[in-house]
């Protein structure tokens, strides 16, 4: 599904990744864990094409397209999908009305016809019934005046509602208290299947207990250093990143 090969990336002249080599298979979690400034963040920020970021070297390939000159809304028409760290606030656009438009705006790329009124509402009441969402949420304005909980459980509605292809979670765990952490994560795992994979991006181990990945990936100074199953996660949590570092000395 996705191939990144040899990617080198940075702002301003400044070096962040510096050859990177990732492959996600259709069906798979991967997560990323790495101390700050290793370079999470940025590899989220490329893949979904954010410009204010340079590629110098190397292809990311995503359905076999190589979509490295594309922009952000053609990769996110394509099925990529983007879980902010930070997540903005709109006030005046309502939950519900965001979601229709970014649903149109979709379909609109593909050809197709706006969906219908009432298609549309069925498919907000089965997602948000799905995710445990109360109707008068929906109606709020976007992310104004919502706690850290439920600007993610937000942007899980978001994932769940666009079904995108390839969903990347930037430290979505950030903030978060362990109910809110289990209600993201039960998102999550409730709409993971065989056709679609996710990318988590995260420092701490806690949400692995939670969704648990297939692959976790420790990526240092711009580079996947090592790679391993979730019994990695645990050992970065128990020993942190030095004796990874002084391995690779």
């Amino acid at each position: 599904m996705l191939q990144i090969k040899n990617l080198h990336a940075g702002v301003e002249n400044k070096e962040i990744l510096k050859g990177v080599n990732l492959e996600v298979k259709a069906g798979e979690i991967h997560a990323i864990m790495g101390p700050n400034g290793s370079g999470k963040s940025t590899l989220s920020a490329v893949i979904s094409g954010n410009e204010n970021f340079e590629v110098s070297q190397g292809s990311v390939t995503f359905l076999n397209e190589d979509i490295s000159e594309l922009d952000p809304e053609e990769r996110a028409h394509k099925g990529v999908f983007l879980s902010f760290q930070y997540p903005v606030e709109i006030p005046g656009v309502s939950v519900t009305n965001f979601i229709k438009t970014a649903i149109n705006e979709n379909r609109k790329a593909k050809g197709l016809k706006d969906m219908p009124a009432s298609e549309m509402l069925k498919l907000i009441k089965s997602k948000a019934d799905l995710l445990e969402i109360d109707r008068k949420f929906l109606s709020r304005s976007l992310n104004e005046g919502f706690s850290g909980g439920e600007k993610k459980r937000n942007e899980i509605f978001q994932m769940a509602m666009l079904d995108p292809k390839l969903a990347i979670l930037d430290e979505t765990d950030s903030g978060l208290d362990i109910d809110a952490l289990k209600i993201v994560a039960n998102g999550v795992n409730k709409l993971k299947s065989k056709d679609n994979a996710v990318i988590i991006i995260t420092h701490y181990q806690r949400l692995l207990d939670y969704i648990i990945p297939d692959f976790v990936h420790v990526l240092i100074d711009g580079k996947i250093v090592k790679s391993g199953t979730k019994e990695l996660a645990y050992e970065l949590e128990e020993k942190g990143y030095d004796w990874i570092k002084e391995e690779l000395v």
